[in-house]
């Protein structure tokens, strides 16, 4: 049954019914439906515009009709239109003339936005938990090798030495924005449309603030054509979790890099690797990649979003129905990625002496040769050149800065002595890296802490 017949002399085409259908996507939003319907049906009776019996009616069999889906009884009737048109009428048909009262003072416009806002919120949550279980992860893993001595990159190039637990803390920092974003996004969304209307309210005298406390909202929408066409909360839940999925992605790069011979800084859990069919040497980083190429698509999810919003006058247009598609994907999505990606994480096998050896042959510690020339009183300028003379030096002989003897040095500054090779050692590079946010191993620690305590905050 459709709940628009009595303008129309004829059946919708069963085409153009299938094209114009929404409850293959929007039916996993019935209980939030149910939800704000008992919600209305309350407050229409404590506004003396339906009877309490009417209501009470509605209410009981609203909750005996969300009993029955979750327990299986009921199935959902996949030719209704939609999910809101399937539970009034099968409500109709529990309880009689009551349930047709249940629309009284409410158009599909406020009552979809309601259901979406509702949805999305009870979506939130355990994509947050998720995130907080990945955070919690990686500082872990952060504290565990907060010493273990890594070559840090500039243009893929070895550059200055860190730690893994530095390394692994910079990822932390990105999904602690991340979870920051999400509840900004959900703070905005915290407003109940419902009394909205199509797009002018009503005449009925409506407690839209009672309804939307009951709701669980913090506020209602200020503005009725704002109310029905505003779609801006699943652009920003999706440009939020768009963000996750690039920095889930730039870690998987990591991830597929450090996996590789070329690396071996890592090796990942059998049980998060796949092999070959043709190749049996492979051990193939196949969560990691999809997690990385699952990134376009959140993308084009907001892209979705974005599109459809774009070019549309107030107040409702049919074109908002491509919202939720777009944005139950991009939830469903990241929330696949991230239960996959985490354990990753948490069982992955750290080869901390092959990172070792890879920053003992990058000369990633002649930024602290040139500080040891200044801290001599040389201007920085002139040590980095000495530097620089002695890197080539050093690859023309095959050595290192820690091999290249004294006289070596001397020859191309005389400030050079005895102490320059504790200087340039490696963990006292490290080590003297103390600036706030800096790779040192108590700095890691502190930071790892200090997450920590953010996570316990939320």
């Amino acid at each position: 049954m459709k709940l628009w017949t009595g303008r129309f002399r004829k059946e919708l085409d069963k085409k153009t019914n299938d094209f114009n259908s929404s409850i293959s996507f929007d039916s996993r939003m019935a209980a939030e439906d149910i939800t704000g319907s008992m919600a209305h049906a309350a407050m229409l009776a404590k506004q003396g515009i339906i009877s309490a019996e009417d209501a009470k009616a509605i209410q009981n069999g609203l909750a005996d009709i969300l009993a029955d889906l979750k327990s299986g009884r009921l199935d959902i009737d996949m030719d209704s239109e939609d999910i809101h048109t399937f539970i009034e009428t099968e409500l109709t048909a529990r309880i009689g003339d009551a349930g047709k009262r249940l629309h009284t003072g409410r158009s599909r416009n406020d009552q979809v936005a309601l259901d979406i806002r509702l949805y999305l919120k009870n979506r939130y949550l355990p994509l947050k938990q998720q995130l907080t279980e990945l955070i919690s992860v990686i500082c872990d893993k952060a504290e565990k090798y907060a010493d273990a001595v890594m070559p840090g990159y500039t243009h893929m190039q070895r550059a200055q030495p860190v730690t893994f637990g530095h390394h692994l803390m910079a990822y932390a920092e990105m999904f602690i924005r991340d979870i920051g974003r999400l509840d900004d996004a959900v703070n905005r969304m915290d407003l109940s449309p419902l009394g909205s209307g199509a797009l002018a309210s009503t005449t009925y005298p409506l407690d839209r603030e009672a309804a939307a406390k009951a709701l669980g909202f913090g506020g209602v929408t200020d503005n009725s054509l704002d109310g029905v066409s505003d779609r801006d909360f699943t652009i920003e839940l999706a440009s939020a979790l768009s963000l996750i999925m690039v920095h889930l992605s730039r870690f998987s790069e990591e991830i597929i890099l450090w996996c590789s011979w070329e690396f071996r800084f890592i090796e990942l859990d059998d049980a998060f690797s796949t092999g070959s069919s043709i190749m049996p040497q492979k051990k193939n980083p196949d969560i990691a990649e999809l997690v990385r190429g699952k990134a376009g698509r959140v993308f084009g999810d907001l892209m979705t979003l974005l599109t459809v919003m774009k070019g549309l006058p107030l107040a409702y247009n049919k074109d908002m129905q491509e919202d939720k598609e777009a944005v139950f994907d991009a939830f469903d999505t990241v929330s696949a990625c991230l239960a996959a990606f985490t354990p990753m994480i948490d069982t992955m096998h750290v080869l901390t002496d092959n990172m070792r050896r890879a920053a003992a042959n990058g000369f990633i510690n002649a930024t602290d040769c040139a500080d040891y020339l200044v801290g001599k009183g040389l201007p920085f300028r002139d040590a980095y050149k000495a530097t620089g003379c002695l890197v080539a030096a050093c690859i023309d002989k095959g050595l290192t800065l820690e091999t290249l003897p004294l006289d070596e040095y001397k020859a191309v500054c005389d400030l050079f002595d005895n102490d320059i090779y504790d200087a340039i050692s490696l963990d006292r590079c490290v080590a003297t890296r103390r600036v706030y946010g800096g790779p040192a191993p108590e700095n890691v620690r502190a930071q790892v802490k200090r997450v920590r305590e953010i996570l316990n905050k939320n």
